[in-house]
């Protein structure tokens, strides 16, 4: 029997995105032990160097949240996976839903967890900063001084949160494939460990290539079209890959 009310697919997408954000809040607190994690690796700096005389010794210590950002991209890869599960599609039949709303839903909320976790992995730059220049025994002379100009802030804010949201589009496509036929999580892992070595066999450089085309983009505003367009085919792909699978499935 057929409902006389006709469903819209945008109220939809927003209570679904409403239950999800209360859903998966445990999601936000794995980031904060993550990020947690990151300042406390790099309380000792990423690298250090020194110079040494008879009356004189000097220590140079580089601090930096780029552990910070790293840890936040392999959690940005599981989360990604992780809201593809079974469990996450069976909360979803509790809701008038099809796979396409269930998919936007998704994606927004993976939109909004990578925003909010780059802004905070930017943001534990401040702390390091803060940390090892009261925390020291001796002076530190920090480049820039404690706050960075708000133009550097924005910039690093703006290419983590991408980043971020490359990585969870990766965990996502994966985690459809996975959820489509299980031999994925063998097969893709083995596949890409044999192409990197075949490529490193072979002495090619297309992974080198690969990397550079991404992550050694000078500019900002490339950049951001390279990971927005990265991203949208993935998730695209990810809707057309199982828009005919049933939720419940």
């Amino acid at each position: 029997m057929m409902s006389l009310a006709e469903v819209n697919i945008t109220n939809l997408v927003k209570k679904q995105f409403s239950f999800k954000t209360r859903a998966f809040l445990g999601v936000f607190s794995s980031l904060a032990m993550t990020q947690i994690l990151g300042i406390i690796l790099s309380l000792t700096g990423v690298a250090s160097s020194g110079f040494f005389s008879d009356e004189l010794e000097i220590n140079l210590y580089y601090y930096s949240a780029n552990m910070v950002i790293m840890l936040s991209m392999i959690w940005a890869l599981i989360s990604g996976i992780l809201i593809t599960a079974r469990a996450t599609r069976y909360d979803d039949f509790s809701f008038v839903t099809n796979r396409l709303s269930s998919n936007i839903a998704n994606i927004l909320f993976l939109i909004t967890a990578s925003v909010v976790a780059g802004i905070l992995a930017m943001a534990s730059s401040y702390f390091l900063r803060i940390i090892t220049y009261f925390d020291s025994d001796v002076q530190l002379h920090i480049a820039g001084g404690v706050y960075a100009k708000p133009n550097e802030l924005l910039i690093g804010i703006i290419a983590t949160v991408l980043l971020l949201l490359l990585f969870s589009s990766i965990g996502y496509f994966v985690g459809m494939l996975i959820q489509i036929n299980k031999v994925f999580s063998i097969l893709l892992p083995v596949l890409l460990f044999g192409l990197m070595v075949v490529d490193g066999v072979s002495g090619g450089d297309n992974v080198k290539k690969v990397y550079e085309f991404i992550f050694k983009e000078a500019s900002l505003g490339l950049f951001t079209v390279k990971i927005i367009v990265i991203s949208a085919l993935l998730f695209v792909t990810s809707i057309i890959m199982t828009n005919r699978l049933e939720v419940r499935k």
